[in-house]
């Protein structure tokens, strides 16, 4: 089931809190001691920068698969550490990245040595707005390396957050995503209600995408939904790329939220009514879209309000797809619409011209 540690950052306590966080991600990944180290390392300097710089935020902390899937391997996974926060943000981020700034009063890590550590670290600031930091740490440490091999011709990367309801341990959404020849699939799955249940339901869901990511995604949910019949069912959406032709496929059961941007600005991909493992409808379309380079796909189940608005910054997409998700939930939250659900987003979006996960 997956396991969230969702450690709001709002006195010193809690950097302790996020450190031990990091060390049960860790053994949860199989990390070293050293990576393991490093993790807890990361964990507590962000919490740190959390008190620090904007007066509190929210650590999320968990197991997800690497952003870009390696071909016709077994994709293991690693240790993701976002740091959210609503604080002034940062007015010069290259500074803030710089190997050897450290920030006040803090460890003297600093994020240019968090970044040097991690196999990935990305960060999304806007003054007035907030900041989102984000950090992957893998087995082995360095881009290239066992954690995130080099993929041949990857038409895409994948990551999401998942906020587990009340702080609960487990969160009742999960997503995942897998290769399979030139498809690429990524799913999302919200397990009817929350609690372990509902976990156990959305995990059933992961392990069958493992089984069935070769067909199209109609198929897929028709496979999920006798997977399925044994938990309490969920709702579920499934997004195909296939490289060899450049074109994007969804199909969707139940309220799972998706939005695709195209050169022509964000459009709905619609779901149909039902509950993937109870209701399945009789016909399930799949609706086909012309994937590029400046397109993002946003999946997210209905811990996100219904018409949050989708992020307006042009240069958004070419931020770690995790550091979306995260930007997309801090953006849409609202005291004023108190959560009531698990919530989890996840993102798909073209790899970088350069090829950097």
């Amino acid at each position: 089931m997956p396991r969230v540690w969702d450690v709001p950052v709002h006195d010193s306590t809690r950097v302790r809190d996020a450190r031990v966080a990091a060390e049960g991600a860790a053994a949860l990944a199989g990390l070293d001691r050293n990576r393991t180290a490093a993790a807890a390392l990361v964990a507590t300097e962000l919490a740190t920068n959390l008190l620090k710089h904007a007066k509190g935020g929210q650590l999320l902390i968990e197991t997800v698969p690497p952003p870009v899937l390696p071909a016709g391997q077994e994709a293991t996974s690693v240790v993701q550490i976002a740091a959210i926060d609503h604080g002034p943000g940062m007015a010069d981020v290259p500074a803030a990245l710089r190997d050897g700034f450290s920030t006040a009063s803090t460890l003297g890590a600093g994020l240019g040595a968090c970044r040097r550590i991690t196999d990935d670290f990305d960060l999304h600031s806007v003054p007035g707005r907030g900041t989102v930091a984000l950090a992957r740490i893998g087995a082995t440490r360095g881009r290239g390396h066992a954690a995130f091999p080099t993929p041949v011709a990857a038409a895409a990367r994948a990551g999401g957050v998942n906020i587990p309801f009340a702080g609960a341990e487990f969160s009742g959404d999960a997503w995942a995503w897998v290769r399979s020849g030139h498809r690429t699939t990524l799913m999302l799955a919200d397990g009817l209600g929350h609690g372990p249940e509902a976990a156990r339901a959305s995990s059933a869901a992961v392990e069958a995408l493992r089984r069935s990511g070769h067909l199209p995604p109609a198929e897929v949910l028709r496979y999920l939904d006798a997977e399925l019949r044994p938990t309490r069912g969920a709702a579920v959406a499934v997004a195909q790329l296939d490289t060899e032709t450049g074109r994007l496929t969804f199909s969707g059961i139940g309220n799972i939220g998706a939005r695709l941007r195209t050169g022509e600005g964000w459009r709905p991909l619609l779901s149909r009514p039902g509950i993937v493992g109870a209701h399945r409808p009789t016909t399930i379309p799949e609706h086909r879209a012309t994937w590029g380079a400046d397109c993002l796909l946003v999946l997210h189940s209905d811990g996100l309000p219904s018409r949050w608005t989708p992020p307006a910054d042009a240069c958004l997409a070419s931020f770690d797809p995790a550091v979306i998700a995260s930007v997309t939930v801090r953006d849409a939250s609202s005291s004023a619409r108190p959560v009531r659900d698990d919530t989890a987003v996840a993102v798909l979006s073209p790899v970088p011209p350069d090829g950097t996960p």
